[in-house]
This record gives structure tokens, sequence and C-alpha cells, in this order.
């Protein structure tokens, strides 16, 4: 019942879009001849059905084979298309609002002052249809921002962050992490510019590396080209990470239960080869000086339903509660676990380290504000958050998935210093 509820409300919001879309193009173009109106028309319709085609029968295009510049351009359109229509939607919504009080102030006898006279000679162009095609311009610099978004999929861009926590150890003051997460190998197209972003995190000589997950998109064996490019990550640390909701298969269909089984533990065995060491609900501890550290690893665990809740955070932390260790690390993929489990039960957990959303690879992100439409799924989407002497960062990811492409959210590599 409640899938079919679902696709009933899927239904009714996709007519709503159409319709008002629709409406738009309707409203734009009616003072137009109808030699241009007409084939404008078509066209909308022509892209609107293959649209929906290719959103229904994604699957099977198996576009995996397709040659990789045809591939980034049908999904950047596609993907594009859809954000166009929900701007064009929202400006003729707005318009709807507005004429709504219009007609409620005249009803009530409240008369709105009259618009000015137009200079003679300008064609006469009502509200609704300003409103209409500039909804449509907006709708079309976002389609052609999403074509110019796939330049930035592997320009990889450095954060750089300080953290100075509550009783930082003498001994690992200027501890250099830099962490890196959500890779999805398997949306690579390009070795080279990967290798790129691999020297820059060699450049930084971190004291350690974390990777947070999410290392393919499904099989295993996404990740066998790059493995040589990724295996050059070093550290006098180590290199360690966890797994993300991907690296489970829970997205593709298995012939049986142990194949899909048999592809996490090849995956695991891809870490191992890589030498990095996977942290599967476990500790490790750090010493210099006689003054310890921990590093926590924990398997995904969400907040979110949708989302596997394999992360067992008490076992990974067992051992920990009858020792010094005054700075402990945590690597958790979903930064919906921070505010679930960790702040509330492990208050002693200094700095977490998260991935998973990507940033939505759209948005904003600039040095006095950043948005995304993720932070209405995510209350920590992006960057550092802090509660009273807790930390959590969020990597938007090194790599991409579904849109081959970043708009505004420029895949990251994180270098944080502990001091």
């Amino acid at each position: 019942m409640r899938s079919r509820s679902g696709i009933i409300i899927a239904l009714l919001i996709l007519a709503f879009l159409e319709y008002y879309c629709f409406v738009a193009v309707q409203v734009a173009t009616r003072n137009l001849p109808g030699k241009i109106r007409y084939p404008v028309f078509l066209l909308y319709i022509l892209l609107s059905i293959g649209t929906w085609i290719c959103l229904i029968r994604f699957r099977s295009l198996h576009l995996q084979d397709w040659l990789p510049m045809v591939r980034t351009l049908l999904i950047s359109f596609v993907m594009g298309f859809i954000v166009a229509k929900i701007i064009m939607a929202a400006f003729m919504l707005i318009d709807d609002f507005r004429r709504l009080i219009t007609w409620i102030a005249r009803q009530i006898g409240t008369f709105l002052p009259q618009a000015p006279q137009q200079t003679p000679g300008l064609r006469d162009i009502s509200r609704s249809t300003f409103i209409a095609r500039a909804g449509i311009l907006a709708g079309g610099l976002l389609l052609g921002g999403f074509f110019y978004g796939t330049r930035n999929k592997y320009n990889y861009k450095i954060k750089r962050i300080r953290l100075y926590p509550d009783n930082m150890p003498q001994a690992f003051r200027g501890l250099k992490i830099v962490q890196i997460s959500d890779i999805h190998s398997g949306s690579f197209d390009d070795p080279a510019a990967v290798a790129r972003g691999v020297d820059m995190v060699l450049r930084e000589n971190p004291d350690l590396i974390l990777f947070t997950g999410d290392l393919v998109n499904n099989i295993a064996s996404e990740i066998v080209p790059y493995k040589n490019i990724f295996s050059r990550l070093k550290a006098p640390m180590g290199v360690y990470s966890v797994l993300g909701n991907h690296d489970y298969g829970d997205y593709v269909e298995w012939p049986s239960a142990e194949a899909k089984a048999a592809n996490l533990e090849t995956l695991k065995k891809h870490h191992a080869e890589m030498g990095w060491k996977l942290m599967m609900n476990e500790h490790v501890v750090f010493e210099r000086n006689n003054e310890k550290m921990a590093l926590i690893g924990v398997e995904n665990w969400s907040a979110k339903a949708r989302f596997p809740k394999h992360g067992n955070l008490v076992r990974a932390y067992a051992g920990l509660e009858n020792q010094d260790i005054p700075l402990k690390l945590l690597m958790s993929h979903d930064p919906s676990h921070w505010d679930a489990q960790v702040r509330p039960d492990f208050p002693d957990i200094n700095v977490t380290f998260s991935g998973h959303t990507h940033g939505m690879q759209f948005g904003l992100r600039l040095p006095w504000m950043q948005w995304s439409p993720v932070q209405y799924m995510y209350k920590e989407w992006a960057g550092l958050y802090r509660e009273r002497q807790q930390y959590l960062y969020v990597n938007v990811g090194y790599g991409f998935l579904g849109y081959p492409g970043r708009l505004g959210i420029n895949p990251e590599i994180t270098v944080m210093e502990l001091l």
C-alpha cells in the first residue's frame, strides 16, 4: 500500500511539473508568430518525452558501454533539463500566487496602482509573459550550467582546516591528516585526471590518510583499473578506510546472496592490495612519547531508513574506555551518524570524518556561505561543524555519481591539521 501511494504521489508531482512547464512555454510564446511558436512547442514536447523515456529506461540503456563523451552529454542533458523544468515551474507558481493575491485584492475592493504607460513603439508584454520568459531563461541558463559542470568533475580543490581539539596530546600537535571520500571509481573515465588528484594528496606530505567510504558504485571490479593509482597513497601513520553504502552492492541485482557476499569480500581484498587498512568496526591506537591517540572506523551507519546500518560503534570503541587516550578520531561514512549516535553516546570522540552527501554535486560553496538542495535532507552536508567540544567534517567527495560533473561543488581533498 505504501509503495502504491508513493507511486501515486510521484505521478501527481510529475503531472504538476509538466503542467506548469507546458503553461510556461505556452505563455512565453503566445505573442510569437505561428511559424516560430509551433516548432518551439514540438521541440519542447519531443525533448520532454525523450527525457522521461531515458529516466524510465535508465538501467536498460547500458550507459557504461557508450562512448564517455556521449554518455556525459546525455546524462547532463537529462538531469539539467529536469532541473530546468523545476525552475520553470517555480516561476509559473510564483506568477499564480501573484495573480491570486491580485484577484483577492480586487474582490475585497482594494485597487492596485495602475501600471505606468509603456513608451509608444514598444511591444506590449504582460507580467505573466515576462515571468514565463524569465523562467525559461533561468531554466536554460541552468541547463547550460549542467553542461559546463562536466568540466569540473576532476577539478580537485584542497580545503584546509586547522583544529584545536581539547586535551590535544603534545606529542601529536601538528598532526596533518588528509581525508578523501566517495571515490566512486565506476564513474571515472580519465585515469590521468584521477592520478593528478592523488599527486595533490602526496604533495601535502600528510602524516595520516583517511578514506571515508564508497570506493565503488556497485561492483568490486570497478576499482581494478585504478588500483595502481590509489595504491600510491602512502603516509607514515598509514592509510585507513571504511565502507560506504555503495560498497555493499545493494543497488544492483545479484544472481544469489552468495554472489553479493563474494563481491564484498573481493572489495575488502582490493583495499588491502592498495595498502589501505579497512576498518570494520574496530580501532587502532597510535603512541608517541608515551602519549596516545585512537582512530576508530565503523561500517556504514545512517540515521536515514533507506541506507544500511552495518556500523557498530559500541564494538569499535570497546577497550578504549579504560585507557588514557585524550584524542579520539572517528571515520563514519554517513554524517547523520554524528547527531544520531556519536554526539549523544560518545562525547569523548573529538573529531568525526564523514562523506556521503557529495554536496549533491550542485550548489554554491563560498567562503561566507554555502547552499545545496542536499541541505534539506542532511543537517550537516559539507565542511566543518561543531557542537560543544566535538567536531564533524563532511567531505563532499573525490568522485562523482549519476551526474558526470559538478556545478558549484567541486571534488574535494581535505587537509586538516590538529594543533
